[in-house]
């Protein structure tokens, strides 16, 4: 059974050991990415004999980690392959996350990266560091924050441990830019996991239906399903189990009930829906280019409603400050034209 590495702040497990039990076989990928990952099989199959063997090993002493790299957008497959690599290799996998590693206290996330890597070698486990980007992000150049300073000090922990480590480690990254260029070269292997083709989305269609239980109504068209929407095999996934919930909760008997091309149709119109939700800016409106005026105009609003709370007391003085900087972070995200509003007049 796993030891539990407990955060001082707050108090729980940061990671989880799982069992693999999903396969290549699980998941429908681009003919490039599955060759690369074929070859990062063949990188851990044959380590020992170019390390030992060979002898490479004894001029080698860091970088010796079998480090992977799966960059691509949330839902093309990248945690499936991490489990599959697992599976592959009959081990183990220990899945870090870094909402659960991250720390109040100075230094103890650093302490929890150490904690992790003890813990795949005493489980002889692939480590497995999802929403990596977070975690291995570029390190601040000039450091004025205490939160900057913390977070350069996890990331020259983690390169450290990565030089002397043995195992299998797999990077997993929505936003591979944010990635720390140092991991480049500590990395044996990056693989791009890219949205499905057209031919592959169909085929991804059909992998979600059982072959023999799910009624099908005659009207359903998955290719047409597949060439309608760009999507990725997690939002096809979504997107069948809403039009199966869909088609069941409709009236009659359910034996006689199916799953028709309009429960496809409307279960990939809300996951849409969903993901034009998650977008949603802070600001009232649709969606504008950067410097639209009425961009502009909202920001100047929100700012003078937060100077006018900002005269009120020294303590609400205090917190507006704090909502102007995230308001003003919120707008630099954005790509707003934050310099010409003269905020700070």
């Amino acid at each position: 059974m796993i030891k539990p590495f407990l955060s001082f702040a707050a108090r729980r497990e940061v990671v989880d050991l799982v069992l693999p039990r999903r396969t290549f076989e699980d998941v429908i990928l681009p003919e490039s990415t599955r060759r690369a990952l074929e070859e990062a099989l063949v990188q851990i199959d044959k380590h020992q004999l170019i390390f030992e063997d060979w002898g490479l090993g004894e001029r080698h002493s860091t970088g010796i980690a079998l480090a992977f790299h799966f960059a691509g957008p949330p839902g093309t497959g990248k945690t499936i392959c991490a489990e599959a690599v697992a599976h592959a290799i009959g081990r183990r996998m220990l899945k870090v996350r870094y909402s659960e590693m991250e720390s109040a206290f100075v230094g103890e996330s650093g302490k929890n990266v150490v904690a992790a890597f003890r813990q795949a070698r005493e489980h002889d486990a692939v480590l497995f560091f999802d929403e990596a980007d977070s975690i291995a992000a570029r390190r601040f150049a000039h450091v004025s924050q205490g939160y900057e300073r913390e977070a350069n000090l996890t990331v020259n922990v983690l390169l450290s441990e990565l030089e002397h480590y043995p195992g299998v480690v797999i990077f997993a990254t929505n936003l591979a830019a944010n990635f720390d260029p140092a991991f480049e070269r500590r990395v044996r292997t990056h693989i791009l996991f890219e949205l499905p083709t057209a031919p592959d989305r169909e085929r991804i269609w059909r992998a979600q239906i059982h072959p023999r239980k799910t009624p099908l109504a005659p009207d359903v068209d998955f290719g047409a399903l597949a060439r309608r929407w760009e999507a990725s095999g997690g939002d096809i996934q979504n997107a069948v189990l809403k039009a199966a919930h869909a088609a069941a909760a409709e009236k009659g008997r359910d034996r006689g009930k199916t799953i028709a091309q309009r429960h496809f149709v409307a279960g990939m119109e809300a996951v849409v829906a969903a993901k034009r939700t998650m977008r949603q800016s802070l600001f009232d409106g649709s969606p504008s280019a950067p410097g639209d005026p009425r961009r502009t105009e909202a920001l100047e609003r929100m700012v003078g409603e937060l100077r006018g709370t900002s005269g009120r007391a020294a303590g609400a003085r205090r917190a507006s400050g704090l909502l102007l900087a995230l308001a003003l972070a919120a707008a630099a995200a954005a790509g707003w034209a934050v310099a010409s509003l003269h905020l700070f007049r």
